[in-house]
């Protein structure tokens, strides 16, 4: 069955115009029709299409399907984006798939982008989140200076993957089953030590992702990924 995301779907009987374009338009969908819809904010809809024209979709909520958390506490992961904007959008798509909470893009010194726009990789999060039949949506944010990003208070684990000489414990090792958990993901370049500095003065624990040379995109899947089974 066909899943739409309809996030005032609880006081608008309505798909969304992008929504329901694809279901008229593209899947050739008509009243009487069954469709799943799901709000982002863990709940699906059971819903018969009552009205199908060009530009709309009018639906009838039949029954209302709540989704049990995949996985306990908040999984945050905080990343410079590439310089290669397909590399940032493979990671989003994947650890929606996976499975995680929030999205922040980081401002770092190496950055190798500074600005980003969101549009798309919100609509990335929201087609991974249908495809891979999850009724949550993650939380995206904007770009944010690191230094004002550590600073912020975050309830729970926090941790910054880097490359420099020292002791590093796996993620896998540390991660407390249930707790919130934010990792800090940096760019190509990785942090800077005074970056990695800050961070540590702020509650962040230094890890590592193992024995391997990763790209930042393939880093945060990694850490999505570990944060994911680890809290199942």
């Amino acid at each position: 069955m066909h899943v739409f995301y309809t996030p005032q779907i609880q006081t608008c009987a309505e798909l969304p115009e992008e929504e329901a374009a694809h279901a008229v338009r593209v899947l050739r969908l008509q009243a009487g029709d069954e469709v799943m819809l799901t709000d982002g904010e863990g709940c699906f809809y059971r819903a018969e299409i009552t009205t199908a024209t060009n530009k709309r979709c009018l639906v009838r909520v039949l029954e209302t399907q709540p989704q049990a958390p995949l996985w306990s506490g908040h999984l945050h992961i905080a990343m410079a984006p590439t310089k290669n904007m397909d590399r940032t959008e493979w990671f989003a798509e994947k650890a929606t798939e996976i499975g995680f909470d929030e999205l922040t893009f980081l401002n770092c010194r190496f950055s190798e982008r500074r600005v980003i726009k969101t549009e798309r990789i919100a609509k990335i999060l929201v087609s991974a989140m249908k495809q891979s039949l999850k009724a949550r949506l993650p939380r995206l944010n904007e770009m944010t200076d690191f230094d004002r990003f550590v600073t912020q208070p975050f309830t729970g684990q926090k941790f910054i993957a880097h490359c420099y000489e020292g002791e590093k414990p796996l993620l896998k090792d540390v991660v407390q089953h249930g707790e919130d958990a934010l990792v800090l993901i940096g760019p190509e370049g990785d942090f800077s030590p005074e970056e990695v500095e800050k961070a540590l003065a702020n509650g962040f624990r230094p890890i590592s992702l193992g024995r391997s040379r990763l790209r930042t995109e393939t880093a945060a899947l990694v850490a999505c990924h570990i944060l994911n089974l680890l809290n199942q």
